[in-house]
């Protein structure tokens, strides 16, 4: 029997104007449904929903908004997720007909969760955050929250701000961290890496990537600052605007007199140039050459250009300024890891490369970072064993 706080969620529901629908049709087999809300990184629910298609070879749907999902992995069908209401839960598992529901972040679908509940749906959370109804639903309905996440057979949290949501609400509860990201190592040309490393040898390397106009000038001077400290120090830029390879290697030389060699006249970091304008079509390869990193855009642009993630699943020590961008969530863990070396202002990039040209440190941060890259490893193991047992086959 629902409770008060539950039918006066729906009864609220009935003023909200719900779209036809369109779906593609429904696989065959035992299908089941992971919800993943806009909030929750992707990363992770992508990966598990294709790794449960390729072991298991069980129909997958995932549900995400538009534009959090670019495309969906083989054996999955990406959907947009129906409205919370009742009228319009009862057509979408009408038409999916799913055998078990993994939810997963923050939100919590009470009409959802009533409508699977009455066919009889197993349901679970994995990556729960503090828990919220739908954007744009009011809080206040009195229970409405407990009595939903109650049908959860597990509920599997990210960390102890959302334990501690869940002590509240008096709900059994495991912390278990995120789920692992899909692999973060950008290739390369594996001859190309050797023969470029071989030619730099010995020397200290810095990467400066996805440099916007803006911050060419901070980058130089700190190259600058902390060529006394390390001799024959190289620094490989790459523009976050392919079109300016050519006009700032020809102002490096020419106003300021620094040997430059670049990539895209096909020249090499030869054992006298100091600064190498690179190119973004190999980030791999940069990033396996340079163990320090400061990734562009992040102080005087608009945010970074480059997912932090990739430099450090191949060792970097990342830098960064404040403006994250799109990957605040990816930031966030890096320096929650100490795994990243934030910078207040365009002064402190000097200091920070300073600091990191010394070999210790830089790998203190390389391989804090390398653990975040492979961290969740067991959370996705648990999350296909708990997928299998919502579906009796565990």
């Amino acid at each position: 029997m629902p409770g008060l706080g539950l039918q006066l969620y729906n009864l609220a529901a009935r003023s909200r104007a719900v779209a036809p629908a369109s779906w593609p049709e429904r696989p065959r087999g035992r299908l089941v449904w992971l919800h993943l809300p806009e909030a929750t990184p992707a990363g992770g629910m992508v990966a598990l929903a294709a790794r449960f298609a390729d072991e298991d070879g069980h129909p997958v749907l995932l549900t995400a908004p538009p534009g959090v999902i670019a495309t969906a992995p083989e054996g999955v069908t990406l959907c947009d997720p129906p409205e919370d209401t009742p009228r319009a839960m009862q057509a979408f598992l009408d038409h999916w007909r799913p055998e078990a529901i993994l939810f997963s972040g923050a939100e919590v679908r009470p009409a959802t969760v009533q409508a699977a509940q009455a066919r009889g749906m197993p349901m679970a959370l994995i990556e729960a955050a503090t828990p919220h109804l739908p954007a744009g639903r009011s809080n206040w309905f009195p229970g409405v929250l407990k009595q939903a996440l109650a049908a959860m057979q597990d509920i599997l949290v990210v960390d102890d701000t959302a334990a501690r949501a869940f002590r509240k609400l008096d709900l059994p509860h495991v912390v278990t961290g995120r789920m692992e990201e899909p692999s973060a190592a950008l290739p390369c040309n594996e001859a190309e890496r050797e023969a470029l490393a071989r030619l730099v040898a010995t020397r200290p390397v810095w990467l400066a990537a996805g440099v916007p106009e803006s911050e060419e000038a901070v980058v130089i001077a700190a190259h600058r600052a902390a060529l006394p400290l390390a001799h024959r120090l190289l620094l490989i830029l790459v523009p976050q605007d392919p079109a300016r390879s050519a006009p700032l290697a020809a102002a490096l030389e020419g106003d300021e007199s620094w040997i430059v060699a670049s990539r895209a006249a096909e020249e090499e970091p030869d054992p006298d140039v100091e600064l190498f304008i690179a190119d973004s079509a190999e980030m791999g390869l940069w990033y396996r050459l340079a163990p320090v990193c400061y990734l562009g855009g992040s102080l005087l642009g608009e945010g970074a250009a480059c997912n932090p993630l990739h430099p450090a699943a191949l060792g970097a020590a990342v830098i960064h300024g404040p403006q994250v961008g799109a990957f605040g969530a990816t930031f966030a863990r890096l320096a929650g890891a100490g795994a990243s070396r934030p910078l207040a202002n365009p002064a402190d990039l000097a200091e920070a490369l300073a600091e990191l040209l010394a070999p210790d440190r830089a790998a203190q941060l390389a391989r804090a970072a390398w653990a975040v890259t492979t961290e969740g490893v067991e959370v996705t193991d648990r999350a296909v064993t708990l997928l299998r047992r919502l579906l009796g086959e565990a």
